[in-house]
Formats: structure tokens, sequence, C-alpha cells
């Protein structure tokens, strides 16, 4: 058994402000083993990304290292790096020790819905699976969800759980979209997938971006936890016998052909 604390927080503009939210929800989480924020934690998405944007030993993976460090909790966040002309869209995982031991840079940018992330943002190459709290992690940033080759890249790296971090967009059928995504991926994949999107933050954006719905889903499509729209935290349990159980009844992976 593995608990994890699904952290649904309001994202400000303000990193500092951000910083204190998630130290607050860590101290709520304290007794997890993995506590999983969502995509773009150190701040609002918006011009002033490549501005506010830090390296990983800056102020704010700094602190989300010591925080972790003082709960004895593994932490997944989203940060944005500095880059050449562009910042790198990461997700950042720091163990219960309070070390980096990975950073995966967003392979697929959000040039959809009107949107284009890649004039800001420019995207990484390698997917990635990271060892915290004896777990192998495959790590999934929003619009990556919509690609399942990238979820078999990471089943093929070792994954045992997918963390899905997020920055959802509102918009007609985007929620929609989330739940959907998100459930194909576990089911696909018989994986145990804990997708954290942020909280919706009107108060603090015209656009109130994020649509929360912050979820686990078991390895047979199944929501086991759904945070709805509120910002929250809940630690649920992920139990490896149930997907020893599942792939003994849906053998998807072993059928593969290609």
């Amino acid at each position: 058994m593995t608990e994890i604390a699904l952290c649904q927080i309001p994202v400000s503009p303000d990193p500092a402000t951000n910083l204190k939210r998630v130290q607050e929800a860590l101290a709520r989480a304290e007794g997890a083993d993995l506590a999983i924020f969502p995509e773009a934690t150190l701040t609002r998405y918006g011009r002033r990304i490549t501005d506010l944007a830090e390296p990983l030993d800056g102020p704010f993976v700094s602190g989300l290292a010591e925080t972790a460090r003082r709960h004895g909790l593994a932490v997944i966040a989203g940060v944005f790096e500095p880059g050449d002309d562009r910042v790198h869209n990461t997700a950042v995982a720091i163990d219960a020790q309070g070390a980096v031991q990975a950073a995966y840079r967003k392979i697929h940018l959000f040039d959809s819905f009107g949107a284009k992330e890649s004039d800001l943002v420019a995207p990484g190459a390698e997917p990635t699976v990271v060892e915290l709290a004896g777990l192998k992690v495959g790590l999934v940033t929003c619009y990556d969800v919509r690609f399942p080759e990238l979820a078999r890249a990471l089943v093929d790296k070792g994954a045992e759980l997918f963390a899905v971090i997020a920055a959802w967009g509102s918009g007609p059928l985007k929620e929609d979209h989330w739940v959907t995504l998100v459930r194909a991926r576990a089911l696909e994949n018989t994986m145990w997938t804990a997708a954290v999107g942020q909280a919706p933050n009107p108060a603090e954006s015209s656009d109130g971006y994020g649509v929360g719905r912050s979820m686990l889903v078991d390895p047979l499509g199944v929501i086991r936890a759904d945070l709805g729209t509120a910002p929250g935290v809940q630690t649920v349990r992920v139990d490896h016998e149930w997907t020893t159980a599942a792939r003994a009844t849906l053998p998807c992976l072993q059928h593969r052909v290609l």
C-alpha cells in the first residue's frame, strides 16, 4: 500500500503565496508517502512566467524540498525553469529527504483551443519515470494525457503509477475531456493513476483557470476519489495487490502486438 495526498490548490500569480499554500497543504498531508500538486504550482500561466521562472535550486523548489524533508514525504509539483529564449514547463520530483530526484520537462505543448503554449515554453523530449516512496512513478503533464503513446513509453520504462499534473483550462466539454482521458490512460494500461489539477481561482484570475477534479483512478478505470472543484487535500490509498489482480483479469499489456 502507498498513501498518496492529492493536493488540489488554487494557484496565484505570486510564487511566495503559492509556496505558502503548498506548505499548508503538506502539513495536512503529513502521514502520506507522496503528495502531488498541480502543473504550474510556481505561478499561474501568463506572459510573466518568463520573468518568474526559477532554476531548480531557486527559492521555490528549495522551499518545496525543505518542507518535504520536514514532513518526511515525497512531493511532485509543477514549476517553470528558465531556458534559452523560452521556459520549460517542469514536473519536479522530490524525495522524503528533500532531494530532487527528477525533473520532467513537458513534451506535448498546449497549442490548442486557441492557446499557444509554445510561444513561451520549449518542449522537453524524454519520458520520465522516477522512484519515489518505493514506487516507480511515470510523470505526465496536462496536455500530455491526450497522447497514449507517452503513457505506453512510461509503462515500458517500468512505471507503477501515473502522476498526471495539470492546469486544465475550463471551457465547453473540457472537464469531460479531462475525466475521460485520465480514466482511459488508467484503463488501457491497467495502471493506478493519480491526477491533480488546479482548483478554480476566480478571486485571483478573471479566467478562473483550472477545473479541479483531481482524481485517483484504479487499474480498471474506476474513479476511487474525486475532489470536485473546491480546494482540498485528500489522502488516498494505492493497493498494489489490486494491480496484480486487475492485470490477471485484463492482461492487455501482455497482449500488446505493437
